[in-house]
This record gives C-alpha cells, sequence and structure tokens, in this order.
C-alpha cells in the first residue's frame, strides 16, 4: 500500500492552505498514490519480456511434467501441439514453444527456480497462476487418468505457486469436471434435461445428471445453493477467467483462446443451470 502521495500531500496542503487545503492534499495525494501503483503493478509482466517468459515456462513445466513417468508419450506430446493450435501458434512462436517442451524435459531443469521466478513475475496474481496450473492439467490427463509420480509433480507445482492442497484438489477437480462437460456438450450438440421425456434412455439421463453436477463443479457452487449463489458464483469466475481481464493483466496474446474457451465453457455451464432451474 502506497502513501507517501498522501502524507505530502495532506501535509502541503496544511502549511499553504487551511484544514480544507489539507483534505484536498489528501485527495490529490491518493489519487498519486493510486497512478504510482497502477504503472508499478502493470510494468514487469505488461512488457513483452514478461510475457514471453511465462509462455515459455508453461511449455517448459508441461514437458517437465510429462517427463517425470520417464517417458513422454505419443498422447502427452499430441496435448501439446494440440494446444500450440488452440492459439494459433505458427513459424517462430510455435518453435519457441517446442523449445520451451523440449527445455522442460531436462533432467537437470531448475523447477523450483523457474516457478519462484513466474511468481514473482506475476506479483502473485493468483487468477494467472492458476491459469498457468489448469495449463499444467492439459498435459497431466492426455492419457485420461493422473499417475502417482504426476501428482506428485503437481503437487509440488501447486506449493511452490502458493496454493495449498485443498486448493489443488478444487482445482483438479473443476478441471475434470470441465473437461467431461465439454465433451458431453460437443458430443450431443445440445442440453435435454426433461425428466418427463419418455424418450430419453436411462443413459442419457445419466449423462443429462452427470453433465448438470460438473456445471456446478465447474462454477464452483453446490446443487443446492440458491439461485442468487449461483449467480454469484458464475460472476465470481467469470471476473477470474475472463480474457480481457487476464490480458490487461498480462496474459501472453498467443494464450487468448485458451482464455476465451474457459470463459465460454462457465457461460455454457452456468446457462445450462439457469435453464434447468428456469431462472432469469
Amino acid at each position: 500500500m502506497r502513501i507517501w502521495g498522501k502524507i505530502f500531500g495532506f501535509l502541503f496542503g496544511l502549511m499553504f492552505g487551511s484544514w480544507l487545503g489539507a483534505i484536498l492534499g489528501l485527495w490529490l495525494g491518493h489519487k498519486f498514490d493510486q497512478a504510482i501503483g497502477q504503472n508499478f503493478n502493470s510494468g514487469l509482466f505488461n512488457n513483452t519480456n514478461g510475457q514471453a517468459q511465462f509462455f515459455f515456462t508453461s511449455f517448459a513445466v508441461m514437458g517437465h511434467i510429462a517427463k517425470a513417468k520417464g517417458v513422454v508419450t505419443s498422447q502427452e506430446i499430441q496435448i501439446a501441439s494440440m494446444l500450440m493450435d488452440q492459439m494459433g501458434l505458427r513459424g517462430a512462436a510455435r518453435e519457441q514453444a517446442q523449445e520451451a517442451f523440449r527445455d522442460g524435459k531436462r533432467a537437470d531443469y531448475p523447477l523450483d527456480d523457474e516457478l519462484r521466478n513466474l511468481v514473482k513475475l506475476v506479483r502473485g496474481r493468483r487468477d494467472m497462476l492458476q491459469m498457468f496450473l489448469e495449463l499444467q492439467m492439459s498435459g497431466v490427463f492426455a492419457d485420461g487418468k493422473i499417475e502417482p509420480i504426476e501428482r506428485d509433480m503437481l503437487d509440488r507445482v501447486a506449493q511452490l505457486l502458493g496454493f495449498s492442497q485443498a486448493e489443488l484438489d478444487r482445482v483438479i477437480g473443476r478441471w475434470e469436471a470441465e473437461s467431461r462437460f465439454q465433451r458431453q456438450r460437443q458430443h450431443s450438440g445440445h442440453w435435454s434435461y426433461e425428466s418427463g421425456n419418455q424418450q430419453s434412455s436411462s443413459q442419457q439421463a445419466h449423462s443429462s445428471k452427470q453433465s448438470l453436477d460438473d456445471a456446478y463443479q465447474l462454477l464452483d457452487i453446490a446443487a443446492s445453493a440458491s439461485d442468487q449463489e449461483v449467480k454469484k458464483a458464475y460472476r465470481r469466475q467469470m471476473n477470474q477467467h475472463h480474457p480481457d481481464k487476464l490480458v490487461s493483466k498480462g496474459l501472453p496474446t498467443e494464450m487468448l483462446e485458451l482464455a476465451k474457451q474457459k470463459a465460454q465453457e462457465i457461460q455454457h455451464a452456468y446457462e445450462m443451470i439457469k435453464q434447468v432451474r428456469g431462472m432469469r
């Protein structure tokens, strides 16, 4: 918290005016502190070098976790390539991502140091660190399951990023729910959640129930929550994952498409819950 602008503004206002001048000086000092704070907070990460470092570290850590099992599978390489495709990486940018993935596979890759540098780079912003962690989930779940050694690596990464065990469990749960929700939505093309529909098979009913459960988990809210609580949860998730907000905080433009997809799944989950509840 910066207070020197307020202090000097107040003192100068008091010396050269009156109590009214001191109050005016305090207000002007507050505005000065805000301006300095904004410039300071946006300085390091919202530049090309900072964004490039975030981008490189994301793929390097993904490669390091993939290598933890001893052999990087073809599925994990495909997932990394798929993420590059989703980001629209071409030419030099794609080569940098591939180089980072290979660099992370080195036995002597300094994981702890790189993650500590990452935390400093983003100034501890939880939303940016959470997106970094979620990006690692894509590689870990490439084969549809998580190996014990991969879970150990995720635990280590999360701890270095400042996430507790409980927070990591929730992130993993939401990621799994989002993955199932997205697959089901893409498979069906629409939702059908009408208990009175006699044409629906028991399997379809189960899928609909699973999708609804996943939608609640995606919003990080219980199914027993009130409509108002659901709305608050939706706004909270969108505030954390909206691409415009993340870009303003320094998200590399190459990762903008991933942020958009995340926000879209949150929106779809909310729309499904609204439909089932009859919310407006």
